[in-house]
């Protein structure tokens, strides 16, 4: 469905029994640069659903189904990036708080007045503007291979890079999906690879869903132009866990390292073998983690 949310229009999944789901708490997921609310796997929603939980997904503003802001341009992200680095303003065409503003018009647009904030590599970074924005409606914040921004943290590999600001060989979906699937073997889990075949088929109906490489520039604007979160996450008081690959080529794991440091009283659990993607026994390890956090949480948050 779609809800009016920060004046634009946003695609949003609700998961949970129709009879239940007030009654629940809720996770809500924010997904990662120019990946959409299907990204998440369904096995990790479904988790969460038997758990007890009603899961809200939604498509960030720019991809997907929500709307695209083609009329604000598209980036010169070498541009941007060399102005930045000469200690110049880089040009932003929206922030990262206001993705987070996106994030909580969702959950106002379906009358929810908190949430357990679970965010995936840029979604973990608007996770952390939301636990910052409107510490009353965190139930808790959990970063997932993400970043706290901060400067002179490692950066991706340049073979990653390269991969992650290449373009297609065409327009056509063959040449888009060869070029995503390269993409995602570049940054992919060394110790839990997905299988070719499986990659392929899933990010075929990413693209046959939408496609919209202006808009994915256009997120990471927000993401490189964020550049003073680092030090306001020490404002942050909700419970937070901190998840990340130790084998994370495109976040490298000192930046959950990182992350985990500035937000106080925060946990951080590394994977070993665990890259910048999502394959079934990724999503396992994930939920161990999770699912027992999320309950703590709520035990705690009931009784209080």
């Amino acid at each position: 469905m779609r809800v009016h949310a920060n004046s634009i229009a946003i695609e949003v999944e609700d998961s949970g029994p129709a009879q239940a789901a007030m009654e629940r708490p809720v996770v809500l997921l924010i997904m990662g640069l120019g990946m959409q609310l299907t990204a998440w796997p369904s096995a990790l929603v479904q988790a969460l659903v038997e758990e007890g939980y009603r899961v809200i997904r939604f498509d960030n503003r720019d991809v997907g189904l929500s709307q695209h802001l083609d009329e604000l341009g598209k980036p010169n992200v070498v541009w941007e990036a060399l102005k930045q680095k000469l200690g110049f303003k880089a040009r932003h065409f929206y922030s990262l708080k206001d993705m987070a503003a996106d994030a909580l018009s969702v959950l106002d647009a379906l009358h929810l007045n908190s949430a357990h904030v679970v965010g995936l590599s840029m979604g973990g970074m608007i996770a952390q503007r939301v636990a910052l924005a409107a510490p009353d409606r965190v139930t808790s914040l959990t970063s997932i291979m993400s970043s706290s921004g901060a400067q002179g943290l490692p950066q991706a590999k340049p073979a990653v890079l390269r991969a992650l600001l290449g373009r297609p060989a065409g327009n056509n979906e063959q040449a888009v999906v060869d070029h995503l699937v390269k993409l995602f073997n570049a940054i992919g889990s060394p110790d839990f690879e997905v299988p070719p075949a499986e990659r392929r088929s899933l990010l075929t109906a990413q693209v046959q869903r939408s496609y919209s490489p202006a808009g994915t520039l256009r997120q990471l604007m927000a993401v490189v132009s964020d550049a003073h979160r680092a030090p306001e996450l020490g404002a942050i008081r909700c419970p937070a866990l901190v998840l990340h690959g130790k084998a994370d080529p495109l976040v490298p794991y000192a930046c959950g390292e990182d992350t985990a440091r500035r937000i106080p009283g925060a946990r951080l659990v590394g994977f070993e073998g665990m890259g910048h993607d999502l394959p079934a026994a990724v999503v396992t390890l994930l939920l161990g983690e999770l699912i027992p956090f999320l309950n703590q949480v709520q035990r705690g948050h009931s009784t209080a």
